[in-house]
């Protein structure tokens, strides 16, 4: 198939709002692709190459020159081929053979195709086409139930390949596909709530769980062989030895657990989630421990617990993981759930989750039997700058700077976001920075300190790369606050108060 079909779908999807016509467009080009392009054409799609990110940025994608050919010729075999060699081309002298291969890909590119590759290349692809979406387009093209391909994608994880088994042979061959040990399960995920009583309201009688601010985890135990994945199923066995040895001392000889990963020091306080981080990136050394604390398992010896209630699943738990079962308890009482919830607090952790005892283990949707709850951390920072932007935000001013009010009435960069920003937000901050500009350097519009913005974070983090010694984690734009002074913005000492004590 040629990749222009792809590409002339993701731009029917993405001028298309509602979720039954993006379906229905995505369901329409499945049935007409070749059975040996559905995998990566998926992988393209959802903006997830069935190779996985290789390496490929911003600089080197937009350097090239792309959008010569006139007609289209490029098929999705190309393009999937492309990212083999690209894989497969490490060593030395391996940057500027890269950089070859994407400038001969992009001579062979119409216009459309080049902005596709390149928005594929940098992770920037916005057609909608998201991976809920294009589940429910492999249903409707193989005319099966989208429940059978959720729960075959779940114990797949892999959804082009689950694509290729649903159109190949319906719900029969979805239904083959089953756990196996050693296999990564694609992780349940959770909704949010502002607090523990919103989420008992939800969730009835609940188990509530701290909430750690550490590394998911997924690990497998076939006898001696033990196996640990991320939440983005990548294996992460050889970084995490202590935690192989753990589940190596548990009673069951075949497993699947979830689990957070994370470094306590000799009173079980977290370290910083940079630190974790850190220790199983192998970037630096630490005499502390990293150790799962478990919250789910999913086999226990020869029997699978995906469909059985939580509280059936705590049970069997508790017998198995012992000491490093993650502190919980049962409860349908808000006011014992908030007390639980400022112990987590107390203790250094991000909150608590809460789960319903009846559900069952389900991944590739944020339902509501898995809540999250955590404190909204919130501040006020000036803009002291933004990026061009590339790719859909091309000719907008996107990514800002953000800092706080330094002591010397100056003010000190704190981090960046180009998260929040509607269009409509795109296109005024484009105007208005412009108009209180003061120099540009590269893509960097510099302005002066004029306007103030409230962001959401998830907290902050030590940081050498920027002067205040401070960086924000996860932060997103809630609104400009043209009610504030840069007078009233928040301080780097506030700033600095957020650190993880």
């Amino acid at each position: 198939m040629l990749l222009s079909e792809v590409v002339e779908t993701a731009s029917s999807v993405a001028a298309t709002s509602a979720r039954n016509g993006k379906v229905a467009l995505l369901a329409d080009l499945l049935r007409r692709m070749p059975p040996a392009d559905v995998a990566p054409a998926i992988g393209f799609l959802t903006g997830e190459p069935r190779q996985g990110r290789v390496g490929i940025g911003w600089a080197t994608a937009w350097k090239a020159e792309g959008g010569g050919a006139s007609d289209p010729t490029l098929t999705v075999a190309d393009l999937d081929t492309f990212f083999d060699r690209v894989r497969a081309t490490v060593g030395k002298g391996s940057g500027k053979a890269r950089t070859e291969l994407v400038a001969d890909l992009l001579r062979r590119a119409t216009e459309p195709e080049t902005d596709f590759i390149r928005r594929l290349f940098v992770g920037e692809m916005r057609q909608g086409a998201l991976e809920g979406v294009v589940t429910e387009a492999v249903a409707r093209a193989a005319g099966v139930n989208v429940s059978a391909v959720r729960r075959a994608l779940m114990l797949s994880g892999d959804l082009g390949k689950t694509a290729e088994v649903a159109l190949a042979s319906g719900e029969p061959g979805l239904g083959e596909i089953g756990l196996e040990v050693l296999r990564p399960v694609l992780p349940m995920l959770a909704s949010t709530a502002d607090s523990a009583a919103d989420a008992l309201a939800v969730a009835g009688r609940a188990s509530v769980e701290w909430k750690l601010d550490g590394i998911r985890i997924q690990v497998h135990r076939a006898g001696e062989e033990v196996r640990a994945f991320t939440r983005n199923l990548n294996d992460v066995t050889q970084r995490m030895p202590e935690v192989v040895e753990i589940v190596r001392s548990l009673p069951e000889e075949r497993l699947v657990l979830d689990a957070e990963a994370i470094l306590l020091d000799a009173d079980e306080r977290p370290h910083l989630f940079q630190d974790t981080m850190s220790r199983v990136g192998r970037r630096s050394g630490h005499d502390a421990l990293l150790v799962p604390w478990f919250f789910d398992v999913l086999v226990a010896g020869e029997e699978q617990l995906l469909d059985l209630p939580l509280e059936q699943r705590r049970e069997r738990l508790e017998a198995i993981a012992g000491e490093w079962r993650i502190p919980s308890i049962v409860t349908d009482d808000a006011g014992e759930a908030e007390r639980f919830l400022d112990e987590a607090i107390a203790a250094g952790h991000e909150g608590v989750m809460v789960k319903a005892l009846g559900s069952v283990y389900q991944a590739g949707r944020r339902g509501k039997a898995w809540i999250k709850v955590k404190p909204a951390r919130t501040l006020d920072l000036v803009v002291l700058a933004a990026e061009w932007g590339h790719g859909r935000r091309r000719g907008w001013l996107s990514n800002l700077h953000l800092g706080a009010r330094g002591p010397d009435g100056g003010f000190v960069m704190v981090g960046k976001t180009f998260k929040g920003l509607t269009d409509e937000t795109l296109a005024w901050q484009t105007t208005r920075l412009q108009e209180i500009e003061s120099s540009r350097e590269g893509i960097t519009v510099w302005v002066r300190p004029q306007l103030v913005v409230e962001v959401e974070l998830d907290g902050v983090q030590s940081s050498t790369r920027y002067p205040g010694g401070v960086a924000l984690r996860f932060a997103r734009l809630k609104r400009y606050r043209p009610d504030k002074a840069p007078s009233d913005a928040d301080t780097i000492d506030a700033v600095r108060s957020l650190l993880p004590r």
